[in-house]
């Protein structure tokens, strides 16, 4: 009984999801793209192995419940496509308990994904954007535009919450080893940022992701050398896994550096046994809540259920 009064106490504390995307317009044309939309993989031809991963089956079961349906994907899936798609999200949303979303509008892409207007008016709460710096123009030698050095600078009063960073699938996190306009993008920003006098905070994508990624290069204790170099910046390292025991002792040994749990959870199937791996060492001050939803509403709602339990 104690349990379960904690849950749903636990239940009822609203969070600020910190890192997420949007939700696509289109909803899935058929059972093996609803699959898709729970893995990181683009090609179809995984998805139908997606079925079968203990994460996906968990998903279904909770899913099931709060929909009020079979507890089988089949069933699942045709409630879905039944359903009106904005009040199937709304739901969805309502139900994860987020009282304010940090979106990167970086991706989908804007022509595919709801905006940032529609996401508030579905999920009921604030939503603010995050800037990524890779949407940021260059010039023809590589070097951010005046217009993009001025972006940086006004983030904070153009409503922004943080800058976004995904250097990682650019040639990864030691800068020593990626291009000249790949290095000098990020560290140009985090300059104009830093020379603000009030920089906004610096999420960073590191760990696991789509197969664009060399995932060695996105070990986060590579990028020891920005955390000194901006201390007066605040970074989140987003993601973590498998690098979640590298990120904590990071976050341990530096007061600038953060770490969540978003993606991780809710794509690993044993999120408590990552968790516990973050608390080794990092604080528990500095393990932040996000889902790093994207695509589909879902997301919202097994992260932040998962994250509870």
């Amino acid at each position: 009984m104690a349990v379960l009064s904690l849950r749903r106490a636990l239940s009822q504390v609203r969070h600020v999801d910190h890192h997420a995307h949007s939700i696509l317009r289109a909803p899935p044309v058929d059972l093996d793209a609803f699959r898709g939309l729970f893995s990181e993989s683009a090609d179809p031809r995984q998805w139908p192995h997606v079925a079968t991963t203990v994460t996906y089956q968990r998903a279904i079961e909770l899913l099931a419940a709060e929909l009020g349906c079979n507890a089988d994907e089949d069933a699942v899936f045709d409630y879905r496509r039944s359903a009106d798609p904005e009040r199937y999200a709304s739901e969805l949303l309502a139900a994860a308990g987020a009282e304010a979303l940090l979106l990167d509008e970086g991706y989908p892409p804007a022509a595919d994904a709801l905006s940032s207007d529609e996401m508030a008016r579905l999920a009921t709460c604030p939503v603010r954007p995050l800037l990524r710096l890779e949407t940021l123009e260059l010039t023809e030698d590589g070097r951010l535009t005046t217009v993009s050095l001025e972006r940086v600078a006004a983030a904070r009063d153009a409503g922004y919450a943080a800058l976004k960073t995904i250097i990682a699938y650019r040639g990864g996190l030691d800068l020593g080893a990626v291009d000249d306009a790949t290095r000098g993008r990020l560290t140009t920003a985090l300059e104009v940022n830093r020379d603000t006098g009030d920089p906004l905070p610096v999420q960073i994508h590191t760990g696991f992701g789509d197969s664009d990624l060399l995932l060695p290069r996105a070990d986060p204790s590579l990028l020891k050398p920005v955390f000194e170099r901006f201390a007066e910046t605040s970074f989140v390292l987003l993601h973590c896994y498998p690098f979640v025991r590298q990120a904590g002792w990071l976050a341990s040994v530096y007061a600038n550096v953060f770490i969540d749990l978003s993606l991780t959870i809710p794509h690993v199937s044993r999120p408590a046994a990552v968790l516990a791996e973050a608390v080794e060492l990092a604080p528990l001050s500095k393990l932040l809540y996000a889902s790093d939803a994207v695509r589909t509403p879902e997301l919202y709602l097994l992260a932040a259920r998962w994250w509870r339990d």
